[in-house]
């Protein structure tokens, strides 16, 4: 409303009543604009201009996802770290190592699953550019070289679904202590049912993680 030179701010609340009495607005003076179905609010207009969508917004029948961040895990301790409760819409997730090293030698693993971790029926192939190339295969997971137990990696693996519980993969790794160099792998398999956990952990599954940071992004 504008009036003499004067700005007044006005909020308005547009109702879509499921009852007899149909649309519904009432007004007051915080500025705010909310849009309501049956007294439920699903968007709000702030007063700086944000938006602010209750649920999920829905465009030419795709929902749209927000880029949700994991809890953070310290990989200073244990043979294996999960994450779980991974929602059923997930589409991609990044696993992203600061720093992190194990007691031992073993390669490093990221394996994902659908109820429990799935532990076979993995195609990878990884390898490494350090003092030398070398290169390897995986049925058992994705895996990543491991050089010595001095080594801390830092990079991300993506692990993305192409169709139905078919997931692939591809990684960039750097060793940020011991010999320095890059890691890096790709691979594919198809889960029993909808992915909702990634394991990080190592061949042997026996050695444990000493340093670093790992959490997961997905979307």
């Amino acid at each position: 409303m504008v009036q003499s030179g004067w700005y007044y701010n006005m909020a308005c609340s547009i109702n879509a009543s499921i009852a007899s009495t149909g649309i519904i607005t009432s007004a007051d003076a915080t500025g705010i604009l909310q849009l309501q179905t049956d007294g439920t609010t699903g968007l709000t207009l702030g007063t700086s201009g944000d938006i602010t969508i209750a649920n999920n917004l829905v465009v030419s029948g795709s929902n749209v996802r927000p880029l949700v961040s994991g809890t953070s895990q310290a990989s200073t301790s244990g043979t294996s770290i999960d994450f779980t409760s991974i929602p059923t819409w997930v589409k991609r997730i990044t696993v992203i190592f600061s720093g992190v090293s194990t007691n031992g030698t073993s390669t490093r693993r990221i394996q994902i699953g659908a109820g429990s971790v799935t532990t076979s029926g993995y195609t990878c192939a990884f390898g490494y550019a350090t003092t030398g190339v070398g290169s390897s295969t995986s049925t058992t997971g994705f895996d990543i070289t491991n050089g010595s137990a001095a080594e801390a990696l830092s990079g991300h693996m993506t692990i993305t679904n192409i169709s139905g519980n078919i997931w692939v993969e591809s990684a960039v790794f750097a060793t940020t202590g011991g010999t320095a160099g890059l890691y890096y792998s790709g691979g594919t398999v198809t889960l029993s049912g909808t992915l909702d956990r990634v394991r990080v952990t190592t061949l042997n599954g026996t050695d444990a993680f000493d340093a670093g940071t790992i959490n997961i992004m997905y979307e």
